[in-house]
């Protein structure tokens, strides 16, 4: 929208007021300034606005709008008097103003910083959230131009209007003036508001996933007159999977006689439909597109699946037409699968929707499935199909120019279907929001990610979101945190997914491992401790091992509590003619699964050589059932294992081999602190149910997620690494789920040590001395001021621009002294002469001075400096900085060469806890280096973890603090000591994850 010539050329049009958000039941609005232009869309819609909803908003009786109320409602100065509707189509369905008041109520300007609020919705779009997003916007437009508080008066009757108030987690004063309700509400965002905001997208999107996933009836546009095609495959696959809604062929160059073809209804258009059709599959070219969405509008479609390619994928003109795509689709109140998309499968009994180019509609399973590539969605489907594997549902985005991962996550949060969400990424839109989402559902169901593209540095063709410049390393940690599984390849996504969503969680790392086969064992072994498992010593229950051998071996582990998981090796029997034996795969498969048919609290994994058959009778076995009921309590205990008594025991000779902890080794933080397919057979297990003491993390997770032990799949591997890698993710995922059941905190005691409102301070002073946008790097001293409201301090250093003032310096600070080069190329380069240290005397100094300057230059350009001696230690970095992107990061690292050569740093997410800081420090592999590795004195971790700490709440309290690096920092078994400081500040980056809910544009 534009301003007009009437709008003040002080208050220009607020474009980026204007949103596309998600309501309640899952169609899309857009939300937008009211301007002068919409006088007669403002009459249309107050005529369709019953007499009741009339008589809330005015008091009284008020059939009609007079041309002064018209002009009143659409002329506004975006500063004082402002207002806002939801439209959708282009029609208003609701709106909102405010209108700046003094304290006795009348009109005012800044600098009050009150004003009245008012809401109408249409009464056919009552109940659907228009209210709520309504308020969300206004209230953040409001704060932006200085008010603070809302007063709205309520008649009593209008609960509807009372209860949004209510429910927006403001705080909020209620009083009852004159026959009416007064309401008055503080719009700083509280974490209330910020819960019941969050909730609500979470409902919303959620909702609009499941409109596509589960239509009442689908249309295929573009549906060819012959066998083959885009349109005709998608319709004969919808038919193939016998979709229980109604299905529709919609081509407009049927013939006017073609009543049906392939059995189901033929039209021109969707015109000719007499009933509503929610979801319609676009295989048309590109340039018929939009005459298709607004075919699809016009005519209350819920959702699109756009397969038609020729957008971003093919350039700037190609991205254009993209989001224009968006923006028709979303003016209607559609969302988009696509365009360039490979469809959407649901397998729940109710729906069985094969709305996608897929041949083969999967088995019904457990297992969420989204992908942005096409061909690495048809890899998917295949490899989980031969593996024998089901799913709950199936997403493929291609462009993802609307519905994207995120989406996707939120769907999979709150589907009783799904038991494990896969991912495949090569990009992500909203980093933080992604990491947010992620949590929250890792907290109750595993998340596994495999994210293409790590290395470009630029997006896919066709994906526009914002470009991260953090390292892939920074995002794989970040998504650790986040408690999302980060596998490498779609082969470890579908391995561990089999795992997830067959078996319960591991308690802990120890392994039993049992086979016929000695080498395959000890291969084993060592795939376990590679992986950071701690395995027992194989059972080799010899060649001559039977089936019932392996029944009784497994169920003895299984009952044994010295172990949390095992591990099922096999090779081919050999017959009496040397020649491997066949049909004993079915035999092997039954006997495995019987013994854990007693409801196995620890997690099974086969791994099998060529077994004939085995395969095919795992397969085979696979139940595509619904789960049955389940009576969760937050604190349930899986079934123990049944206790078979075995001859295994005396029989099978046990493999010996050590398992050393490493000398040194970093202890863990305290509390709080596609080659050869795998396949599957049926047992009665618990698929992400969690062993041990389990808890869940969040009432949602006590209440509906957590799973009791109910039929599931044993995986089996065709080489060991495989399965112990699925194992090993297996366990870090569920040490990850214990953790999070109590969340780590942020010490109170760093309040009383810090000085927020200096920071601030210095920081605004700072800025307003800097023009450049980009900011300013403060001097070593400004940073020390800064750093110091936070409790770090930094040793001081004095400049020494020749002998004399290095002699002076070392007298005002105290020998033994440090002699460095300051200049940038030198800088942290004692390797290249530039430090001298332990400098005792006068004497010593002017000799070190003198060295310093004829190997490197003069002193201008080396700019050294002298500082007192830290007691020893370990040199160690600290940084932070925010990423326009994925937020505030913390970093650490060993200084030198582990973290500059060998990239040997860990990452968190700002703000850290007091966990995140003990896992910081603990998971670099230099880590023992900290913890007393060959005999060292151990460091002070916890002076180290506070500094930590103290640092990101510096920079989650001050965005505009984008960039510190603390190096080096010199831990010593008692303190620590920060040697140099670099600080730089600038205007904070536009965050993408706070104010009101909007669904990005691209």
């Amino acid at each position: 929208m534009e301003p007009t010539p009437e709008q003040s050329p002080h208050h220009a049009y607020p474009d980026h007021w204007e949103a596309d958000v998600v309501l309640r039941d899952g169609g899309t609005a857009r939300i937008r300034p009211i301007t002068t232009d919409d006088a007669e869309r403002l009459v249309s819609f107050y005529e369709q606005v019953s007499d009741e909803s009339k008589y809330y908003r005015f008091f009284a009786p008020y059939p009609r709008l007079s041309d002064r109320d018209v002009h009143r409602f659409t002329h506004h100065d975006y500063v004082d008097r402002v207002g806002l509707a939801v439209t959708i189509g282009g029609e208003f369905i609701g709106t909102v103003r405010y209108d700046r008041i003094d304290d006795t109520g009348r009109p005012a300007s800044a600098p009050a910083d009150e004003a009245e609020v008012a809401f109408l919705v249409q009464d056919a779009h009552q109940g659907r959230g228009v209210a709520s997003a309504l308020l969300e916007h206004i209230a953040a437009v409001a704060r932006e131009r200085g008010i603070r508080r809302f007063a709205a008066e309520v008649l009593p009757a209008n609960n509807k209007m009372i209860k949004v108030f209510r429910d927006g987690g403001y705080t909020q004063r209620r009083s009852f003036e004159d026959g009416s309700v007064h309401l008055t509400l503080d719009l700083e965002p509280t974490e209330k508001s910020l819960a019941v905001q969050r909730g609500r997208e979470q409902r919303a999107e959620a909702r609009s996933v499941q409109r596509l996933l589960a239509p009442g009836s689908v249309a295929v546009i573009g549906t060819g007159r012959t066998p083959g095609g885009v349109g005709r495959t998608v319709l004969r696959n919808l038919l193939a999977a016998d979709y229980t809604g109604r299905t529709y062929a919609v081509n407009r160059a049927f013939d006017e006689g073609l009543a049906t073809l392939d059995g189901v209804p033929a039209h021109r258009s969707l015109g000719e439909i007499d009933e509503q059709v929610d979801l319609a599959v676009i295989a048309v070219p590109a340039h018929r597109v939009p005459e298709a969405v607004a075919d699809c509008g016009e005519h209350g479609v819920q959702g699109l699946v756009v397969l038609s390619a020729g957008y971003a994928e093919r350039g700037a003109e190609g991205r254009e037409l993209q989001r224009e795509l968006v923006r028709q689709a979303r003016a209607y109140g559609m969302r988009i699968i696509g365009p360039n998309a490979f469809g959407i499968i649901n397998t729940a009994e109710t729906v069985r929707l094969n709305a996608s180019l897929a041949p083969e509609s999967p088995a019904r399973g457990r297992i969420g499935l989204f992908t942005q590539s096409g061909a690495i969605g048809i890899a998917l489907l295949s490899g989980l199909h031969r593996r024998g594997a089901g799913l709950s549902s199936f997403i493929s985005a291609g462009n993802r120019a609307d519905v994207s991962g995120n989406d996707f996550l939120q769907y999979s949060f709150e589907d009783p279907d799904t038991d494990v969400a896969l991912l495949y990424l090569e990009s992500l839109g909203n980093p933080r929001k992604f990491t947010r989402l992620a949590r929250r559902t890792a907290a109750v169901k595993p998340v596994v990610v495999v994210k293409g593209a790590r290395h470009s540095g630029t997006n896919p063709p066709g994906h526009a979101v914002p470009v991260s410049r953090i390292p892939d390393t920074t995002v794989s940690a970040l998504m650790r945190q986040a408690g999302v599984i980060r596998v490498d390849t779609v082969t470890e996504m579908v391995d561990a997914g089999l795992l997830l969503a067959g078996q319960p969680l591991p308690a802990g790392p120890r392994v039993a491992i049992l086979g016929n086969s000695e080498s395959l064992g000890l291969l084993t072994y060592d795939a376990c401790l590679a992986e950071g498992l701690r395995p027992r010593p194989p059972i080799d229950l010899t060649t001559a091992a039977s089936p019932q051998d392996f029944r009784d071996a497994l169920a003895e582990a299984l009952a044994d509590g010295t172990c949390d998981a095992v591990i099922v090796t096999a090779i081919p029997w050999v017959g009496e003619n040397g020649e491997a034996e066949t049909g004993d795969g079915q035999v092997l498969a039954e006997a495995l699964t019987k013994a854990v048919a007693g409801g196995s609290a620890k997690p099974v994994a086969v791994v099998h050589v060529e077994i004939g058959g085995l395969a095919e009778a795992l397969a085979a076995a696979s139940s595509t059932a619904a789960p049955r009921p389940r009576t969760v309590t937050p604190a349930a205990q899986p079934r123990a294992a049944t206790t078979a008594t075995t001859a295994t025991a005396t029989t099978a000779r046990a493999t010996t081999a050590g398992t050393p902890a490493p000398q040194g080794a970093a202890p863990a933080p305290a509390a709080p602190a596609a080659p050869e397919a795998a396949t599957t057979f049926e047992a009665t297990t618990g698929p992400g149910a969690t062993t041990g003491p389990e808890a869940a993390t969040s009432h949602e997770a006590a209440t509906s997620q957590e799973a009791t032990p109910r039929p599931g799949r044993i995986p089996a591997y065709p080489a060991a690494e495989r399965a112990v890698r699925a194992l090993a993710e297996a366990v870090k995922y569920a040490q990850w789920r214990r953790q999070a059941a109590v969340p780590g905190k942020i010490p109170e005691f760093l309040d009383d040590t810090i000085d927020e409102a200096g920071a601030a301070a210095l920081i605004e002073a700072q800025l307003a001395t800097a023009p450049d946008p980009r900011g300013r790097p403060l001097s070593h001293d400004e940073a020390r001021e800064l750093l110091g409201h936070y409790g770090i301090d930094v040793r001081p250093t004095l400049p020494a621009p020749d002998p004399d003032a290095a002699v002076a310096a070392a007298a005002r600070l105290g020998y033994p002294v440090a002699l460095k080069t300051t200049a940038p190329h030198l800088r942290h380069r004692a390797d290249l002469g530039g430090v001298r240290l332990d400098v005792a005397d006068e004497e010593a100094l002017r000799r070190a001075y003198g060295e310093l300057t004829d190997l490197l230059g003069k002193p201008a350009e080396l700019l050294p400096v002298v500082q007192a001696m830290a007691p020893r230690g370990v040199d160690t970095v600290v940084r932070a900085s925010i990423d326009a992107a994925a937020g505030a990061i913390l970093s650490f690292g060993l200084a030198g060469a582990p973290s500059e050569l060998l990239g040997d740093t860990a990452h968190r997410l700002v703000p850290a806890t007091d966990r995140d800081a003990a896992e910081l420090i603990r998971s670099i592999r230099a880590a023992p280096v900290l913890f007393g590795w060959r005999g060292s004195a151990p460091v002070d971790t916890a002076a180290l973890e506070e500094l930590l700490l103290r640092l990101s709440r510096l920079v989650d309290d001050h965005p505009e603090v984008v960039s510190v690096a603390l190096e080096p920092v010199v831990v010593a078994p008692q303190g620590l000591t920060v040697l140099g400081a670099s600080v730089r500040l600038a205007p904070p980056p536009a965050r993408s994850d706070v104010g009101p809910r909007r669904l990005p544009n691209y």
